[in-house]
C-alpha cells in the first residue's frame, strides 16, 4: 500500500455532484468537489503511475479502426485467437484492447457502476478478459476523463475510484483514457499559472484517474488519450505510461509524416515508461502503399511509440503480416537496456533538410541503428557518413539490412541505398 500522497494545489470552480466510493485520497477529492463553485482551491494527486507496469511501449491490437462501435464478444476474441495463429504472441503483441461503446448508456442505479452491455458481451468483460488471459494474453478497456465517452458512454470523470475499482475486479491490464465531453469547469480556457501544464485543468483531470489506479492492487498501463493538448509530452510521465500527441489517426501518408513530425518535436520525452502516441497502426486499413505501410511500422518502432494494431485481423495478407511481426524492428523498440528512440541527425556535410528528418539513429543492445525514410514522391538514392552517425565515427562498417536479415557487407566511409517513394530502409551498422 502505497503512503498517503503530497497534494498540490489549483484553482478550479463548480465541481459539485463529484463521488468517490474508496479511501483517504478518494474521500479527499470528494470533498473538493463538494465544495461551492463560488472560487475554490481544488486538491490535485500527485503520485505518479505504477511502474509495476509500462516500461516498454504496449504492442497489441484495439477495436476501434476495425469497427467502431460495432462490437462484440466474439470480435473481440477473434483477435485474440489470431494473435496465436499469425504468430503476433509469439512476436510480443500482447493487448487485446476493448475501445469505446461497450457498455450500456446509464450506470447502474443502485451501484453507480458502469455495467458491460450484455448484448455485446455476453459473458460481461470479466469473462472476455479470463479467456484472454487463458491464451496468456491482456485485456484492455476504454473510459473517459470527461462526463461521457466520446460515443457517449458513461465517463470516468467524478468516478475514478469507483471505475478503477471495477476494472481491477474484472481482471483489465491497459486503459486508455479519452478526452471527450469535458464540462467547461474542467477545460482549460488560458495558459495554467507559470505556465505549468501539470497543475492545467486538463492533467488535473488524468491525475485523478491515477491516483485511483494507485489505490487498486492490480497494476493497469494507463494511457492518456488526450490527443496532444496541454502540453501533455512535459508532464505524461508524471500520470500515465503513454500519451497521444495529435488527434486521430488515418490510413494517409500525410498523417504519417504529420505525426512522425510531432514525435520528432518531443522526442527528449520518450524513455522508459515513458512514451509519446502516435496513435493506433493503420496497416490493413485504407489505400496506403506498402512502402507506406513498411513506414508507419518502421517509424513506430524507431521513434518507439505504442504500437496497437488496428484493423481486421483476418483480413491481413502476407507481406502485411511480415511487416508488423519483424523480429529486428520489434526487439528495437522492445530493448530492455535503451528506452530512448532513434532520433534525427543529418547524414552528410550538405544534406538538404526535409519536414519530416529522413534520417534517425538509435541504439540497442545490438549495437547503432539508421533508419531512412524517403518522403519525396519517387525512389531516390540517400546516403549517410558514418562519422555523422551518433555513435559510430569514421572507419570502415558492416551494414545489415534489418528488413531482410541479410548481411549487406562491408563498407568505408559511408554508405548508400535507393530508398522506394514513401519507403523506409533499416539498418544495422557494426564495426567491420
Amino acid at each position: 500500500m502505497r503512503s498517503t500522497p503530497t497534494l498540490v494545489l489549483y484553482s478550479l470552480s463548480g465541481l459539485a455532484g463529484f463521488t468517490y466510493a474508496q479511501g483517504d485520497l478518494s474521500r479527499s477529492l470528494n470533498a473538493a468537489a463538494t465544495t461551492t463553485s463560488t472560487g475554490i482551491a481544488a486538491s490535485a494527486p500527485t503520485l505518479p503511475p505504477t511502474h509495476s507496469v509500462g516500461k516498454l511501449p504496449a504492442l497489441g491490437w484495439n477495436t476501434w479502426n476495425a469497427y467502431g462501435c460495432n462490437i462484440n464478444e466474439d470480435k473481440v476474441l477473434a483477435a485474440a485467437s489470431q494473435f496465436e495463429s499469425l504468430g503476433l504472441a509469439d512476436a510480443g503483441y500482447q493487448y487485446i484492447n476493448i475501445d469505446d461503446c461497450w457498455p450500456l448508456k446509464t450506470r447502474d442505479a443502485s451501484t453507480g457502476r458502469i455495467v458491460p452491455d450484455s448484448t455485446k458481451f455476453p459473458d460481461g468483460i470479466s469473462g472476455v478478459a479470463q479467456k484472454v488471459h487463458d491464451l496468456g494474453l491482456k485485456l484492455g478497456i476504454y473510459s473517459d476523463a470527461g462526463t461521457q465517452t466520446c460515443a457517449g458512454y458513461p465517463g470516468s470523470l467524478g468516478n475514478e475510484a469507483l471505475d478503477a475499482q471495477t476494472f481491477s475486479e474484472w481482471g483489465i491490464d491497459y486503459l486508455k483514457y479519452d478526452n471527450c465531453n469535458v464540462p467547461s469547469n474542467w477545460s482549460d480556457s488560458s495558459t495554467p499559472p507559470n505556465d505549468n501544464w501539470y497543475n492545467s485543468n486538463s492533467a488535473i483531470r488524468y491525475r485523478r484517474m491515477t491516483a485511483a489506479l494507485d489505490e487498486i492492487k492490480r497494476p493497469i498501463q494507463f494511457n492518456l488519450c488526450i490527443w496532444g493538448t496541454a502540453n501533455v509530452w512535459d508532464w505524461g510521465a508524471r500520470v500515465g505510461h503513454s500519451w497521444r500527441i495529435s488527434g486521430d489517426a488515418s490510413a494517409s501518408w500525410n498523417f504519417i509524416t504529420q505525426v512522425i513530425g510531432i514525435n520528432v518535436a518531443h522526442l527528449s520525452a520518450v524513455d522508459f515508461f515513458s512514451h509519446n502516441d502516435m496513435d493506433m497502426m493503420e496497416i490493413g486499413n485504407g489505400d496506403l502503399t506498402i512502402q507506406e505501410q513498411r513506414t508507419h511500422f518502421a517509424a513506430w518502432t524507431f521513434l518507439k511509440s505504442p504500437i496497437l494494431l488496428g484493423t481486421d485481423l483476418s483480413k491481413l495478407n502476407a507481406t502485411q503480416i511480415e511487416i508488423i511481426t519483424n523480429r529486428e524492428l520489434l526487439a528495437f523498440h522492445q530493448d530492455p537496456v535503451f528506452g530512448k528512440p532513434a532520433a534525427p541527425f543529418t547524414p552528410t556535410p550538405s544534406a538538404p533538410t526535409a519536414s519530416p528528418p529522413e534520417f534517425y539513429a538509435g541504439r540497442s543492445t545490438r549495437g547503432v541503428h539508421v533508419f531512412v525514410i524517403n518522403t519525396g514522391d519517387a525512389p531516390a538514392p540517400k546516403a549517410f557518413d558514418f562519422a555523422n552517425v551518433p555513435g559510430l565515427g569514421a572507419g570502415t562498417f558492416s551494414v545489415h539490412d534489418m528488413w531482410s536479415g541479410k548481411n549487406l557487407g562491408v563498407f568505408k566511409g559511408s554508405f548508400n541505398v535507393t530508398v522506394d517513394r514513401h519507403d523506409t530502409a533499416a539498418f544495422l551498422v557494426t564495426r567491420a
